[in-house]
Order: C-alpha cells, then structure tokens, then sequence
C-alpha cells in the first residue's frame, strides 16, 4: 500500500525546530554561557532578586575588587541583579553570540569575550585608581558601584567582530559603539558603564590580534557623503547625551551636570510636592513639581527641546544640506552659553546672570568645584561646534531659491495661528487656571509656551493649569507647533537642490548641448567650477581659481572654428585678474596652438575610445570579457539600465554602501575634480548601469556621461566604476561590454572609457618645438611618472590603464598646457588641491614624505594592444577621469 504524505502542517513544524538547533549547534560557547548563566542564578537562588548577602561582594566586580577578590573579574559576567538582568542578559548574549560566533569562530569568540571582561574590568580600576587624584568626588561615588552581568562579554565581542567586517561597517559600528559607551559614561558615570567602555576599547585591540594582524591606529578616510553620515550620528548621539542623564536618578558622570539645562524629567513623587508646597517660600518650586506632575508628556517634551532639534539637523547634516549645518553650529553655541550659565549657578547661587538648577544638592555643589569637572561640561559643545566648522565643507547643498524663506513664513504663521488659540482658549479656560489669568497675563505668556524659558532660565511659571483641558492647552501649543516645524524642515532637506550649483551653469549646459567640447566635457558641469563666457557668448570655459591659478577643466566648449581664439582671450582676462591660466586634460590639436605661443605641454593622462559600430567582443583577444559575461549569466546577474533619481531606495544604498567602502578601504581621502564621486551621479542626464542579481544584490555599478554634438548625444563616457568587494568579480568588465553592446543597439556611436591620470601606453610622449617650456616639461614630465609610480598602490591609475586594454580601445593622449615653466609649482599646488580638496596636513606630509623615499625607476608604461590579456584575478576598481 502506499504510505500517506506527511501532514503538511508537521514538518514545517519539525523543520523549524531543526533549524533552530542547527542554529545553536553552530554556536556551542553561546549556548553553553546562556546554560552555564541560568545554572549559576538557579544553584544559588539569586535568579528573582540577584546575589544578595556574602555572595554579592565576592561574584560582583567593584572598585575594590583586585587584588584580593580576582575571580570577579569572570565571575561578574556569570550573574545579574535580578530577573529583568537575566532575561535582558540573554537576550544580547544569543543575539551577538549567534551572530558572532559562527563568523568569528567559537575559540576566537570565547577568546575574544572573555579577554575583554578581564582587561575591560582591569583597565577600569585602574582608571579609577589615577582618576582619583584628579576627580576624587566621581571615584568616590564609584566605590559604592558593583558591576554583574554579561554586557562587557559581549561589548567586547561585537568590537573583535569588527575586525573581520568590511571596512565601511567596521568603522561604522565601532563609532556608534564608542559613542554610545562614552556617552554614558561621561553622563551617567556609573561603574558598570566605565566598565563597558573599556571592555569595548579591550576588543577592538584583540579583534585584529586574533585574526592575525597588529591594530593600527590611523585616520579613517572618508568619502564627502560618508564623512556627513559619521558627523550627523555625533551630533545625534551628542543630543541624546543630557536625556539619559536627567532619565538616571543619580547620574554621576563629569557631564552630568548638563542635565540641569532641562527640566527634571522625573515626575516628583507627591510626598516631595507636599512638602514644597507647605512652605511659602517655596512657591516657584511648587509650581513647577505641580507642572511637572501634571503635564508628563507636554514638559518632558519641551524639556528635550534642544535634543529634538539637534536629532532633526543631524538628518539634514547627513544629507549635506547648508541649513542643517548652520542651525545645528547655532544651536551648540547655546548650548555653550547656557553649560556656562548653569555651572556658575551651581558655583555661585544667587549671582547676577547665573541660574541655580533646581534640585541639584551639595553632592552636586561639592562634584562640579573641581576645575576639570567644569572644563568637561563646557568642552562637548564647544568641540562638537568645532567639528562643524572644520568640516564645514562637507555640508554645500543648499534647497531651491526661496525655501527657507517661505519655511520662515510658514513658520511665522503657525505660530500666530498657535498664539491666536492659546489667548482665546485661555480666557474662555480661565477659571481652571491658578491663578486666574486675564488676557494681558495670557499675552506675556505666549513666548513660554513655544520656547522652554522656563526650564532653561529658571523662570517662575506665572500661573499654573489645574484641569485637563487647561493643562492640554498649557502644554500642547509647544508641542503642536515644534511638531509641524520639525515636518516642514525635514520636507526642506528632502526637496532636491538647484541643478546650478553656481552661476551660468544652465548658460554653460545650453552651449554643450548645442555644440562639442570634448569627451569629458560634461565633467564642467560639476560642482565646484566657474564659468568664463567668450565676447560672442557662444563659448565657455570652466575653470576653478586655486591660490593664483586659474585651472581650466578641459579646452573651451563651443562652436569649433573660434575654438583657438576663445582660448586666447581667455588668458587674456586672466592676465587681467592677475592669474596664471591652465588648461588640464585638453586634446593634442589644442595643445599644438598653445605651443605656437609658445606655452609648455605635458601629458598627464590616456583617453581610451572604443567606436562602437565594430564591437562584438569575438575573438581570441576579447577572452577575457566573453568570460566575464558568460560568468554573470551563469551566476543569474543582469545588467539594468537606470539613473541616480530613478533608482530604488534599495538600489541607491547599496550603490552609496559599495561606494563607502570602497573609499574606506583606500589610505587617501576621495579624489575630485575630474574623478567624479556619488555626489555627480545625481544629474538626470547622467545614466548608470547596475549589475544585479537575481536575489537583488547589486554587484557592481558604473556611471555614464552625456557626449552631445549639435544638440544630439553621440556616444558616452565611462566616470564611476564601483565593485562590492564580496561581490561577482568581474562585474566591472560585465558592465562596460554590456554597456557597448546595448549603446550599440540604441545607435550610439562610440563610448569614451575615460582617462587614466598619470598613466600612458607604450608610445613616447609627443612634445611641440623645443624651447625652455618644454625642456622643463621632461623634467615634469619624470616628475609625474614618479608620482603615478607612488600613488599607484593607492588609486591604481597604471592597473586602471591597463584594465582598459583588454577593450582594445583606441588611444588618446590628453595634455596639461602652462604658459611658463616658473609656474609649475604652484600649478602643482594648484592641481593637487583640485583633486584632493579635503586632504589635510598629515596626508600631505605623508603622500610627501613617499615622493621622497619612492627610489627611481624607468617607467613603464601599458603595451598597446594586449594581443593575449592576462588573465587577472581580480578586477581592479578604480574611478576613472
């Protein structure tokens, strides 16, 4: 007979639970701590109220715990305070642990937890112990502290883990971690978070030892948009910084005295209120306790007003917007202002222009007199807004002409609207108001109810709500009108910024539509450059002026015939502006009129053009690329055609994430001026083309450039190339011969694979008639085969170069012009600021320090064509001129 089909709701059933045990058979050290932690509290009877009596000095970590009592530095981790403490306990150790542990490995797991707990508790006493000199009052408050529990296990694991994440995760995990850690510690202060910061610092110096490798303690480089994400988490977390202290009843940390910029957030307990309001001289505190008790939402609300604020900018902040940056350096400097205001008030009670916290004791009084303990309170602000202006740049993206003009409008009038309610609701709720008010007490109120004055200048509140709907209008106005405000700001970073970035850019973008500049052309219209227009206002030029320098991006763009005269009179009117005028990047029928000036040339890169209308990729020297798409068509990865704009939300992060990454990886800052970045990719005219896969995972990206002669687009230029690093390996060799053969299919005429700076194939390089410019020029020009030698481990121009040959492009050299070689220094200057505009001393020092110590080599440039191209075995992911 035969046998029935199982029933279909039982192994659905048994098929989860064999996962899950899969799961924890993955993760032995896990499962046994979560087993061995439970056993510890159920063998002692501590689970319900934690270890109590005799037992609690001897398993809990304390200030006192070394020398005599050493086993507490594991046994801490091994037991909790009570049940919340063991079921919250085990719930981050199976999280981190089955998350962890079977990436990590289960002995480097264990390894890398438990030495955190020892070092992690090791480090902290020993801080305890120097800090005690210098903040006796804090360490003093500590000694009464205990520490149980396995948050430094598994803080100190997830800070190992980083070292085997990508680069981009890794930095971007360690920030938050760190941040959040010396946020608590600095405001709440107790022993158990300083005991969690160090554990954390101890993993990630083991999480490099235990992969094999030393830590190193250099500079994360960041890319323009992931330097704004790491700004806007600072200044987030910065904000929430004074809320987890005024939540902790007895915060102890050297910032903790920030909490006293708000109001208590803790409701008094009634007993307290009776006792205020039994003594007349008390009132003002009365009245605020009654507020306090009655409104709970409303003025915790506005007690977190500046927090709220500061978590909105630091949305605009990682979108680069000018506005948020602006608000945000308004907001820490008062934020500056009152720290200072409320620490002389604690110093100095009763003084002129001071404020004298309500609540704080002589504990409070008798912590802040140290001279550090009131630097620290005054330092956060002051450095965050230091932060800000250092890195201003970062954040140039303005919203559309008029935006914040009617944001400001908008504003006014919900205000008024809000203001025009509370007057009229108030005089008709008068009665249930104490004392009763009249219209004229309600009027001066008004700026109270939108601004948190009363909280942050320690004002008596002039009367105080005793029903519902008194206090839901006492407290709602505030609310209600921060709330819309918020929305309406948040729209403003969401509006997309003006295509002109400066003026003349829609001029200048007409003129290279109806005409022809070049391949790389439609980089003039980034951001960051100028625009000079010639007298008969048909041609222009794009330019950037870098201490005396005016460098032109490119030849001019216009009308072919009056090409050469437009470049005349453009050094003219740099002449006349006391500037010296150089042209980069421009082609050898440019150069050959400059050096009938009698101008200097050198080459500085390789164009690669491959017409289209040939482009099979069949043949024995096409192998390479046959097999890159054969690969993608076995792995189910498919090349999809979309912009910047259009994409999908999850396309775009993980567009920006493979960006990210690849910059972090790199030991120099992003490069720009003719290497576009993530921030060019947002120009509807600008096509990118993703290879995906069928479980959506992007693998690759590459970008495309517009190339318009009269008024059509005749072909397009490769800019952005980005591989994910795990990700299919040749997808940047898939994408550019799917590209050619889909322009092919559209009519396009050729793609430009773009340049490669410092880099040339075989052929010498071509020199005008000889004269003192161009006799400096081989010197510069040895001088540029030197440098492309000592960044190439870095950028890869050379690798880049040769990559493209397996294309078998056609080549063209692009060169830079210069009228005299005397200026070849600062147009030195002048260039490298223009690609490495953020680059800061140090990397200067040390990108100079490897130009001297590079030894001299003959140069060795691409063979042209690649008969048999190597057969690589990685594609290497360079960004492209």
């Amino acid at each position: 007979m035969p046998v029935p089909p199982p029933d279909p709701g039982t192994v659905p059933h048994q098929g989860r639970w064999l996962s899950r045990i899969e799961i924890l058979r993955r993760a032995p050290v896990t499962a046994g701590f979560v087993l061995v932690f439970w056993a510890a509290g159920a063998l002692t009877s501590t689970i319900i109220t934690g270890p109590a009596g005799t037992l609690r000095p001897n398993v809990a970590a304390t200030a006192h715990s070394l020398p005599g009592r050493w086993w507490a530095l594991l046994s801490s981790g091994l037991w909790a305070q009570n049940l919340t403490g063991y079921l919250l306990g085990s719930a981050v150790v199976l999280v981190v642990g089955l998350a962890l542990e079977y990436r990590m490995g289960s002995l480097r797991f264990a390894v890398a937890a438990l030495g955190s707990q020892i070092l992690g508790i090791s480090a902290a006493l020993a801080f305890l112990t120097v800090a005690h000199q210098i903040m006796g009052t804090w360490t003093q408050e500590m000694s009464g502290h205990l520490f149980l529990g396995p948050t430094a296990l598994m803080t100190g694991a997830i800070m190992a883990g980083t070292a085997m994440m990508p680069t981009l995760w890794r930095r971007r995990v360690r920030l938050v971690v760190f941040a959040l850690l010396v946020l608590l510690a600095l405001y709440s202060g107790g022993f158990a978070d300083l005991v969690r910061l160090s554990a954390a610092g101890a993993g990630a110096l083991l999480g490099p030892v235990l992969c094999g490798r030393a830590p190193r303690f250099v500079r994360p480089v960041s890319s323009r948009h992931e330097g704004r994400v790491l700004i806007a988490l600072l200044v987030a977390v910065s904000a929430v910084g004074p809320v987890v202290a005024g939540l902790t009843p007895h915060a102890a940390g050297p910032l903790s005295v920030l909490r006293f910029l708000f109001t208590n957030i803790q409701p008094v307990d009634p007993a307290t209120l009776q006792v205020l309001c039994a003594d007349p001289g008390q009132a003002k505190e009365c009245a605020g306790a009654q507020l306090q008790l009655r409104a709970g939402a409303g003025a915790i609300f506005m007690a977190v007003l500046p927090s709220f604020l500061l978590l909105i900018l630091a949305d605009g902040l990682r979108r680069g917007r000018r506005f948020a940056w602006a608000a945000a350096v308004l907001v820490q400097l008062g934020l500056s202002v009152l720290a200072g205001i409320t620490i002389a008030g604690v110093l100095y009670p009763g003084a002129p222009g001071t404020v004298a916290p309500e609540g704080i004791g002589a504990i409070e009084t008798a912590r802040y007199t140290h001279p550090l303990a009131l630097v620290l309170p005054l330092l956060l602000p002051a450095v965050l807004t230091l932060v800000l202006l250092i890195f201003r740049g970062l954040f140039p993206v303005s919203a559309p002409a008029g935006t914040y003009r009617r944001l400001a409008v908008s504003t006014g009038k919900t205000a008024a609207v809000l203001a025009s309610v509370y007057l009229l609701a108030g005089i008709l709720l008068a009665p249930s108001i104490t004392p009763v008010p009249g219209p004229r007490e309600l009027l001066a109120d008004i700026p109270d109810r939108f601004l948190p004055l009363g909280y942050m200048l320690d004002l008596a509140p002039a009367f105080v709500p005793q029903g519902a709907a008194a206090t839901v209008l006492y407290e709602g106005v505030g609310i209600v009108f921060w709330a819309v405000t918020a929305i309406m700001t948040l729209k403003t970073f969401l509006r997309p910024a003006p295509t002109q970035h400066h003026s003349g850019t829609g001029l200048a973008r007409e003129i290279l539509k109806a005409n022809h500049g070049g391949n790389l052309s439609w980089m003039t219209t980034w951001p960051g450059n100028m625009y000079w227009f010639s007298s008969t206002g048909e041609s222009f030029i794009a330019y950037r002026v870098i201490a005396g320098v005016a460098l032109a991006l490119g030849g001019p763009v216009g009308p072919v015939t009056p090409r050469h005269a437009t470049f005349e009179e453009f050094t003219r009117f740099c002449s006349g502006q006391g500037w010296t005028p150089c042209f980069y990047s421009v082609p050898l029928d440019l150069r050959d009129h400059a050096a009938s000036l009698g101008w200097g040339s050198v080459q500085v890169a390789q164009e690669t053009i491959l017409p289209l209308d040939a482009v099979s990729f069949k043949g024995k020297k096409f192998q390479d690329v046959r097999t890159a798409m054969n690969n993608a068509a076995k792995a189910g990865i498919s090349a999809e055609w979309t912009t910047y704009r259009t994409a999908s939300f999850s396309v775009l992060a993980q567009i920006q994430e493979i960006s990210e990454e690849w910059v972090a990886d790199k030991k120099m800052p992003e490069m720009g001026f003719t290497l576009g970045s993530l921030d060019e990719l947002n120009d509807p005219e600008v096509r990118l083309l993703v290879a995906v896969g069928t479980d959506h995972m992007v693998h690759a990206v590459a970008s495309w450039l517009p190339v318009y002669n009269n008024g059509t687009i005749e072909g397009w230029t490769l800019d952005f190339m980005r591989r994910r690093t795990n990700g299919f390996r040749a997808g940047i060799e898939f994408l550019i011969a799917s590209a050619s053969l889909s322009l092919k299919n559209e009519g396009y005429g050729f793609i430009s694979l773009s340049g490669a700076p410092l880099a040339r194939h075989n052929e010498p390089p071509q020199r005008g008639p000889a004269s003192a410019s161009n006799q400096s020029s081989g010197s510069l020009d040895r001088l540029l085969d030197r440098l492309g030698a000592t960044l190439e481990p870095v950028y890869g121009f050379r690798s880049l170069l040769a990559f493209k040959a397996k294309f078998q492009p056609r080549y063209e050299p692009l060169y830079m012009l210069y009228p005299d070689a005397a200026a070849l220094p600062a147009i030195a200057n002048a260039i490298t600021r223009a690609y490495l505009p953020t680059v800061n001393l140090a990397e200067t020092l040390t990108l100079a320090r490897r130009l001297l110590s590079a030894p001299k080599q003959p140069r060795t440039r691409v063979s042209r064509p690649y008969r048999h191209p190597p057969s690589q075995p990685e594609t290497p992911v360079k960004k492209s001129e």
